[in-house]
């Protein structure tokens, strides 16, 4: 990645300009970088990050983010339309992650950030609803998403890491069983993963949850909006959310599935204590008395609205043929990965499918398909590859292409097994080259996500 990304296009700003810069000149600038990256994924070859892919949609969430985009959602007398808007998103998500199956305690939730925030908000609650535990424990499987030892190292919660089947990809529940003690407060599982698109056993996580008299919170970040429709179209998903006895919570973005704006996802709690657990307080502050639900103070109120508006105008029949388009491709590009005996699918995978090699570095599948403008997510341990089926891969055309596409690469791979691979396994990006040393992959990426962090040098 270039330091001064556009330079050879457009001026670099060291500083703030001493005469502000006309719209048209802006807008020009805008309309250059969104015109450069847009074809990246329009194209149906970019694993995940673009959900829903349709640029009307967009239009249309943009319009509804630009009638509330000035409004903090934090002043509620003003902006009642806030309330209205985070009221019905996880009312509406509660609905379609099984709380009306719990008869016997209250479900609420809240409108966060983001997957990882939503993670967090859940760690904090289990810390918060055991104030006798001085040190609290979460058993994590190795697949579990890195925000859980994230919200551990901020908030003090040790993360027991669980291992997984290698064939599977499931937590090793003998291993979780055999670990709880009385510091556990809350297991953990995934539906679906992101490495491998798999699904831990909620159902027996659930059930020791249950005996230990602990929590179990589910992961649905990925699979929250996409999983109850695939199952409504009777693929075999075993249930996974509130509806199973001992979920206490699950988090699930509405900005991935949810075909919502980035920037806002839902974490539910099967009980109304659970949640207020993590509320902050502070009564005595010169400003006047304090209460947040959440971490974040300020919001704009642009991202309730577009959210909303996304889950009301698709409704379940939108998200159900979505649905139902993204797993038959799915489904179709794991059957071309079949064809080739060389590659070898990890676990079930379900919408999100990985793949691996036992005859080369399956990297240098990858160093091919990037020619091709194939942008897929790099796993290790062991190598992998994998591909978030979105809608852009559901387009006329990106299956064929994959199908060509992937013989090619395989040959190439086979040619080229007794060399290093180009790429790497960095979580939303790859490195340049090899490296014998992982501590010099981690300072390459901290290295450059650093320097796009501050200011920019001197010339």
């Amino acid at each position: 990645m270039s330091d001064f990304p556009y330079a050879d296009r457009l001026a670099v700003h060291r500083r703030l300009p001493e005469s502000g810069l006309d719209r048209a000149t802006i807008r020009e600038a805008l309309t250059t970088m969104a015109r450069a990256e847009d074809p990246i994924w329009e194209s149906g070859q970019c694993s995940g990050t673009m959900y829903c892919g349709d640029h009307d949609h967009y239009d249309f969430l943009n319009e509804a983010f630009s009638y509330f985009s000035h409004v903090n959602a934090l002043q509620r007398d003003m902006c009642p339309s806030a309330t209205k808007f985070e009221a019905e998103i996880i009312a509406m998500t509660l609905d379609l992650l099984g709380a009306g199956e719990r008869h016997d305690t209250t479900p609420v939730g809240l409108v966060t950030s983001g997957g990882s925030a939503s993670i967090a908000h859940a760690v904090l609650a289990y810390r918060e609803a055991n104030p006798d535990v001085a040190h609290p424990v979460m058993i994590r499987p190795e697949t579990a998403h890195p925000a859980f030892a994230k919200a551990g190292h901020l908030f003090g919660v040790a993360m027991r890491v669980a291992p997984v089947d290698p064939i599977t990809t499931q937590v090793d529940l003998d291993w979780v069983a055999e670990h709880i003690d009385a510091d556990t407060v809350a297991l953990i599982g995934s539906a679906t993963n992101y490495g491998y698109g798999t699904i831990d056993p909620i159902g027996e996580l659930g059930a020791l949850a249950l005996r230990h008299g602990i929590g179990l919170h589910v992961d649905a970040c990925l699979g929250g909006f996409i999983l109850p429709f695939g199952r409504e179209l009777g693929y075999d998903i075993a249930p996974f959310d509130l509806s199973v006895p001992g979920v206490t919570s699950i988090s699930a973005d509405t900005h991935k599935y949810g075909y919502a704006l980035k920037g806002t996802s839902v974490v539910c709690f099967a009980d109304r204590a659970l949640r207020n657990a993590q509320y902050f307080y502070q009564s005595d502050w010169s400003g006047g008395k304090y209460c947040s639900p959440g971490m974040d103070g300020s919001r704009s109120g642009g991202l309730l609205a577009a959210t909303w508006a996304a889950m009301v105008h698709l409704g379940r029949d939108g998200y159900r043929r979505y649905a139902a388009d993204i797993f038959a491709t799915a489904a179709s590009m794991r059957a071309a990965l079949d064809e080739h005996p060389s590659l070898r699918v990890m676990g079930r995978p379900t919408f999100l499918f990985s793949f691996t090699s036992d005859e080369f570095d399956v990297y240098h599948v990858q160093d091919f398909l990037a020619t091709r403008g194939w942008r897929l997510n790099g796993q290790q341990y062991p190598n992998a590859l994998h591909l978030a089926v979105t809608r852009p891969q559901t387009q006329p055309g990106v299956l064929e292409r994959w199908r060509r596409d992937l013989a090619d690469a395989v040959e190439y791979a086979q040619h080229h097994r007794d060399e290093p691979a180009r790429s790497g396994a960095i979580y939303g990006g790859a490195p340049e080259g090899p490296s014998e040393d992982v501590d010099d992959v981690v300072r390459f990426f901290m290295a450059d996500l650093m320097d796009h962090q501050t200011a920019l040098p001197a010339p």
